[in-house]
C-alpha cells in the first residue's frame, strides 16, 4: 500500500516539475488565444478607427444648404407647317397668317452659392439660352435669380440672387486635394430631390478629353449623374473642392467615371466675370506640344521639361516678337516649364497687357524675349 502512495506521490510531483518548466519554456500557451496568430484582425467593441469617420452626416449638414436646385424657362418657337407653306396650299386657301406659338421648356440642374453677396456657380450648359432661372433654396423657397455672366470654355456660369435669401455660404477647402481622397457629390439628379453620392478622387488634372475647351478635371467616381450639374463636389468635411460637371457615359448612366471643376480654376472665373463681365485670359498665339524624349534625341538636346513651338499665328503677340516654329521654350518668367499644359495655364492666367519673359533654345542657343500677352480670342487655345 505504502509503495503504491509512493508511486503516485512521485508521479503528481514529477508532473508538476514537467509543467512548471513547459511553462517557463512556453509562455505563450497562457495568453487568451493558444493557437498562435490569428487569421483575421477582430477590432474590440468600443475602439473605433482614427483613419475617417464612420458618417458623413456632418459633411452633408455642412455643405447641403449651400447647394441648391435651378429651374429655367426658354421660350421655344413652333414655325408653321410644312403643309401651310406650300405654294399649291396658298394657291387655294391663301396664305395663312399665322402667329409662331410659344411653349415653355424647363431644365434642372444644380448650382452652389458661393458667397454671402448671393453668387451662385452653375454650369453653362443648366443655364444657356434660359429666359428666366429661378432657384430652389434649402428651406423650399424659390427665388429668382439673375444671370451675371458665363464662360464656354469652362462650361461655368454665375447667377446671383437676393442676399437675404442665402441659407448659407459654402466654406473652400484650402488643403491640397489628393488621390484617393473621399469625395461627396451633392445635386439633384434627374429632379427627384437633393441627392448625396459618395465615391474617391481617381485623379486631378485631366486635360484632352474634349469636353471643353478648357479642361483641368477632378476625376472620381461618386456618381455624377443629370442634373447634378452644377453642384457641389465637397471632401469629407463638407468644404467645397469642386463643381460636378460632366460623366463619362456610353448609355447615360454613371459609369464610375465622374469629372468635376476644381474649385481653383472656378473660383477664378467667378471672379473675373464678376469684375470684368468676362473671363480675360493671356494669349500668345502659339502652338506647342511637349518635348518627348524622342524629340529630345532628334534635337540632341539634354532636357526633359520644355515645349516645342509646332505653330505661330499670324499677327499675334509671338508672331511679332519673332517666335518660330522649332523654337523650344524652357523657362516661362524664370521659372522651369512643367509641360505644355502648365505653360499655356500660366500665359492664360495673365491679364492682356501684362508680360511674360520667355527663355528657349534657337538651332542650339539660348534666346529669351519678353512678350505683351492679348486677350485670347474665344475658343482658340
Amino acid at each position: 500500500m505504502r509503495s503504491i502512495i509512493r508511486y503516485l506521490l512521485q508521479s503528481i510531483l514529477i508532473g508538476m516539475a514537467a509543467a512548471v518548466v513547459i511553462v517557463l519554456l512556453f509562455p505563450q500557451i497562457l495568453q487568451e488565444n493558444p493557437l498562435g496568430t490569428p487569421l483575421f484582425n477582430v477590432e474590440r467593441p468600443g475602439k473605433l478607427s482614427d483613419s475617417g469617420p464612420y458618417s458623413y452626416s456632418d459633411a452633408v449638414k455642412k455643405a447641403s444648404p449651400s447647394v441648391v436646385n435651378i429651374f429655367t424657362t426658354s421660350a421655344q418657337k413652333e414655325e408653321n407647317s410644312a403643309l401651310a407653306e406650300d405654294p399649291l396650299f396658298q394657291h387655294f386657301f391663301g396664305k395663312q397668317q399665322q402667329e409662331p406659338s410659344q411653349e415653355q421648356a424647363s431644365s434642372l440642374g444644380s448650382g452652389v452659392i458661393i458667397n454671402d453677396q448671393g453668387h451662385i456657380l452653375t454650369n453653362h450648359h443648366v443655364i444657356s439660352d434660359a429666359d428666366s432661372i429661378q432657384v430652389l433654396l434649402e428651406n423650399g423657397d424659390i427665388v429668382s435669380a439673375m444671370h451675371i455672366g458665363n464662360d464656354k470654355e469652362t462650361d461655368l456660369a454665375v447667377l446671383k440672387i437676393d442676399p437675404k435669401h442665402i441659407p448659407a455660404s459654402i466654406n473652400v477647402s484650402a488643403q491640397p486635394l489628393q488621390v484617393g481622397d473621399v469625395v461627396l457629390a451633392i445635386g439633384n439628379p434627374y429632379g427627384v430631390g437633393k441627392t448625396v453620392t459618395m465615391g474617391i478622387v481617381s485623379a486631378t488634372g485631366r486635360n484632352r478629353l474634349g469636353i471643353n475647351s478648357i479642361e483641368d478635371f477632378i476625376q472620381t467616381d461618386a456618381a455624377i449623374n443629370p442634373g447634378n450639374s452644377g453642384g457641389a463636389l465637397v471632401n469629407a468635411r463638407g468644404e467645397l473642392i469642386g463643381i460636378n460637371s460632366a460623366i463619362y457615359t456610353r448609355d447615360g448612366g454613371s459609369q464610375g467615371i465622374g469629372f468635376a471643376i476644381p474649385t481653383s480654376l472656378a473660383l477664378g472665373v467667378l471672379d473675373h466675370i464678376v469684375k470684368y463681365g468676362r473671363v480675360l485670359r493671356g494669349w500668345l498665339g502659339v502652338e506647342g506640344q511637349n518635348i518627348t524624349p524622342e524629340l529630345a534625341e532628334s534635337f540632341g538636346l539634354n532636357i526633359q521639361n520644355a515645349v516645342l513651338i509646332a505653330g505661330v499665328v499670324k499677327q499675334s503677340p509671338a508672331s511679332r516678337a519673332g517666335l518660330q516654329p522649332g523654337d523650344i521654350i524652357t523657362r516661362l518668367d524664370g521659372q522651369p516649364i512643367e509641360n505644355a499644359f502648365a505653360a499655356f495655364n500660366h500665359i492664360a492666367g495673365l491679364l492682356p497687357g501684362e508680360r511674360v519673359e520667355i527663355t528657349g533654345l534657337r538651332g542650339g542657343n539660348t534666346f529669351s524675349t519678353n512678350i505683351e500677352v492679348e486677350e485670347r480670342p474665344l475658343g482658340i487655345n
